[in-house]
């Protein structure tokens, strides 16, 4: 199947056929990876894999957020320990 690369605003663009969409269940805003090989141009679909806690952490140090501990000194009135 044949495509014409396209003025598309300041870039180009290549339109892909519907059909072909539906048969590799690409969808509007899925994340697509490109690869050149040779002089071929290779466009996969992304597949995002379920990432654990841990793996979240490490990605970011170790932290799992921003926040920082803070000693607000002894307990005064009547909080529960």
């Amino acid at each position: 199947m044949e495509a014409q690369l396209v003025k598309w605003g300041n870039g180009q663009g290549i339109r892909i056929p519907k059909l072909i969409l539906q048969e590799l269940d690409i969808k509007v805003n899925d994340v697509l990876n490109m690869e050149i090989r040779g002089e071929q141009l290779i466009i996969e679909k992304v597949k995002f894999r379920h990432r654990s806690l841990e793996e979240r952490a490490r990605a970011y140090g170790g932290r799992l957020g921003p926040y920082t501990e803070y000693d607000w000194g002894e307990p005064e009135g009547r909080e529960v320990l």
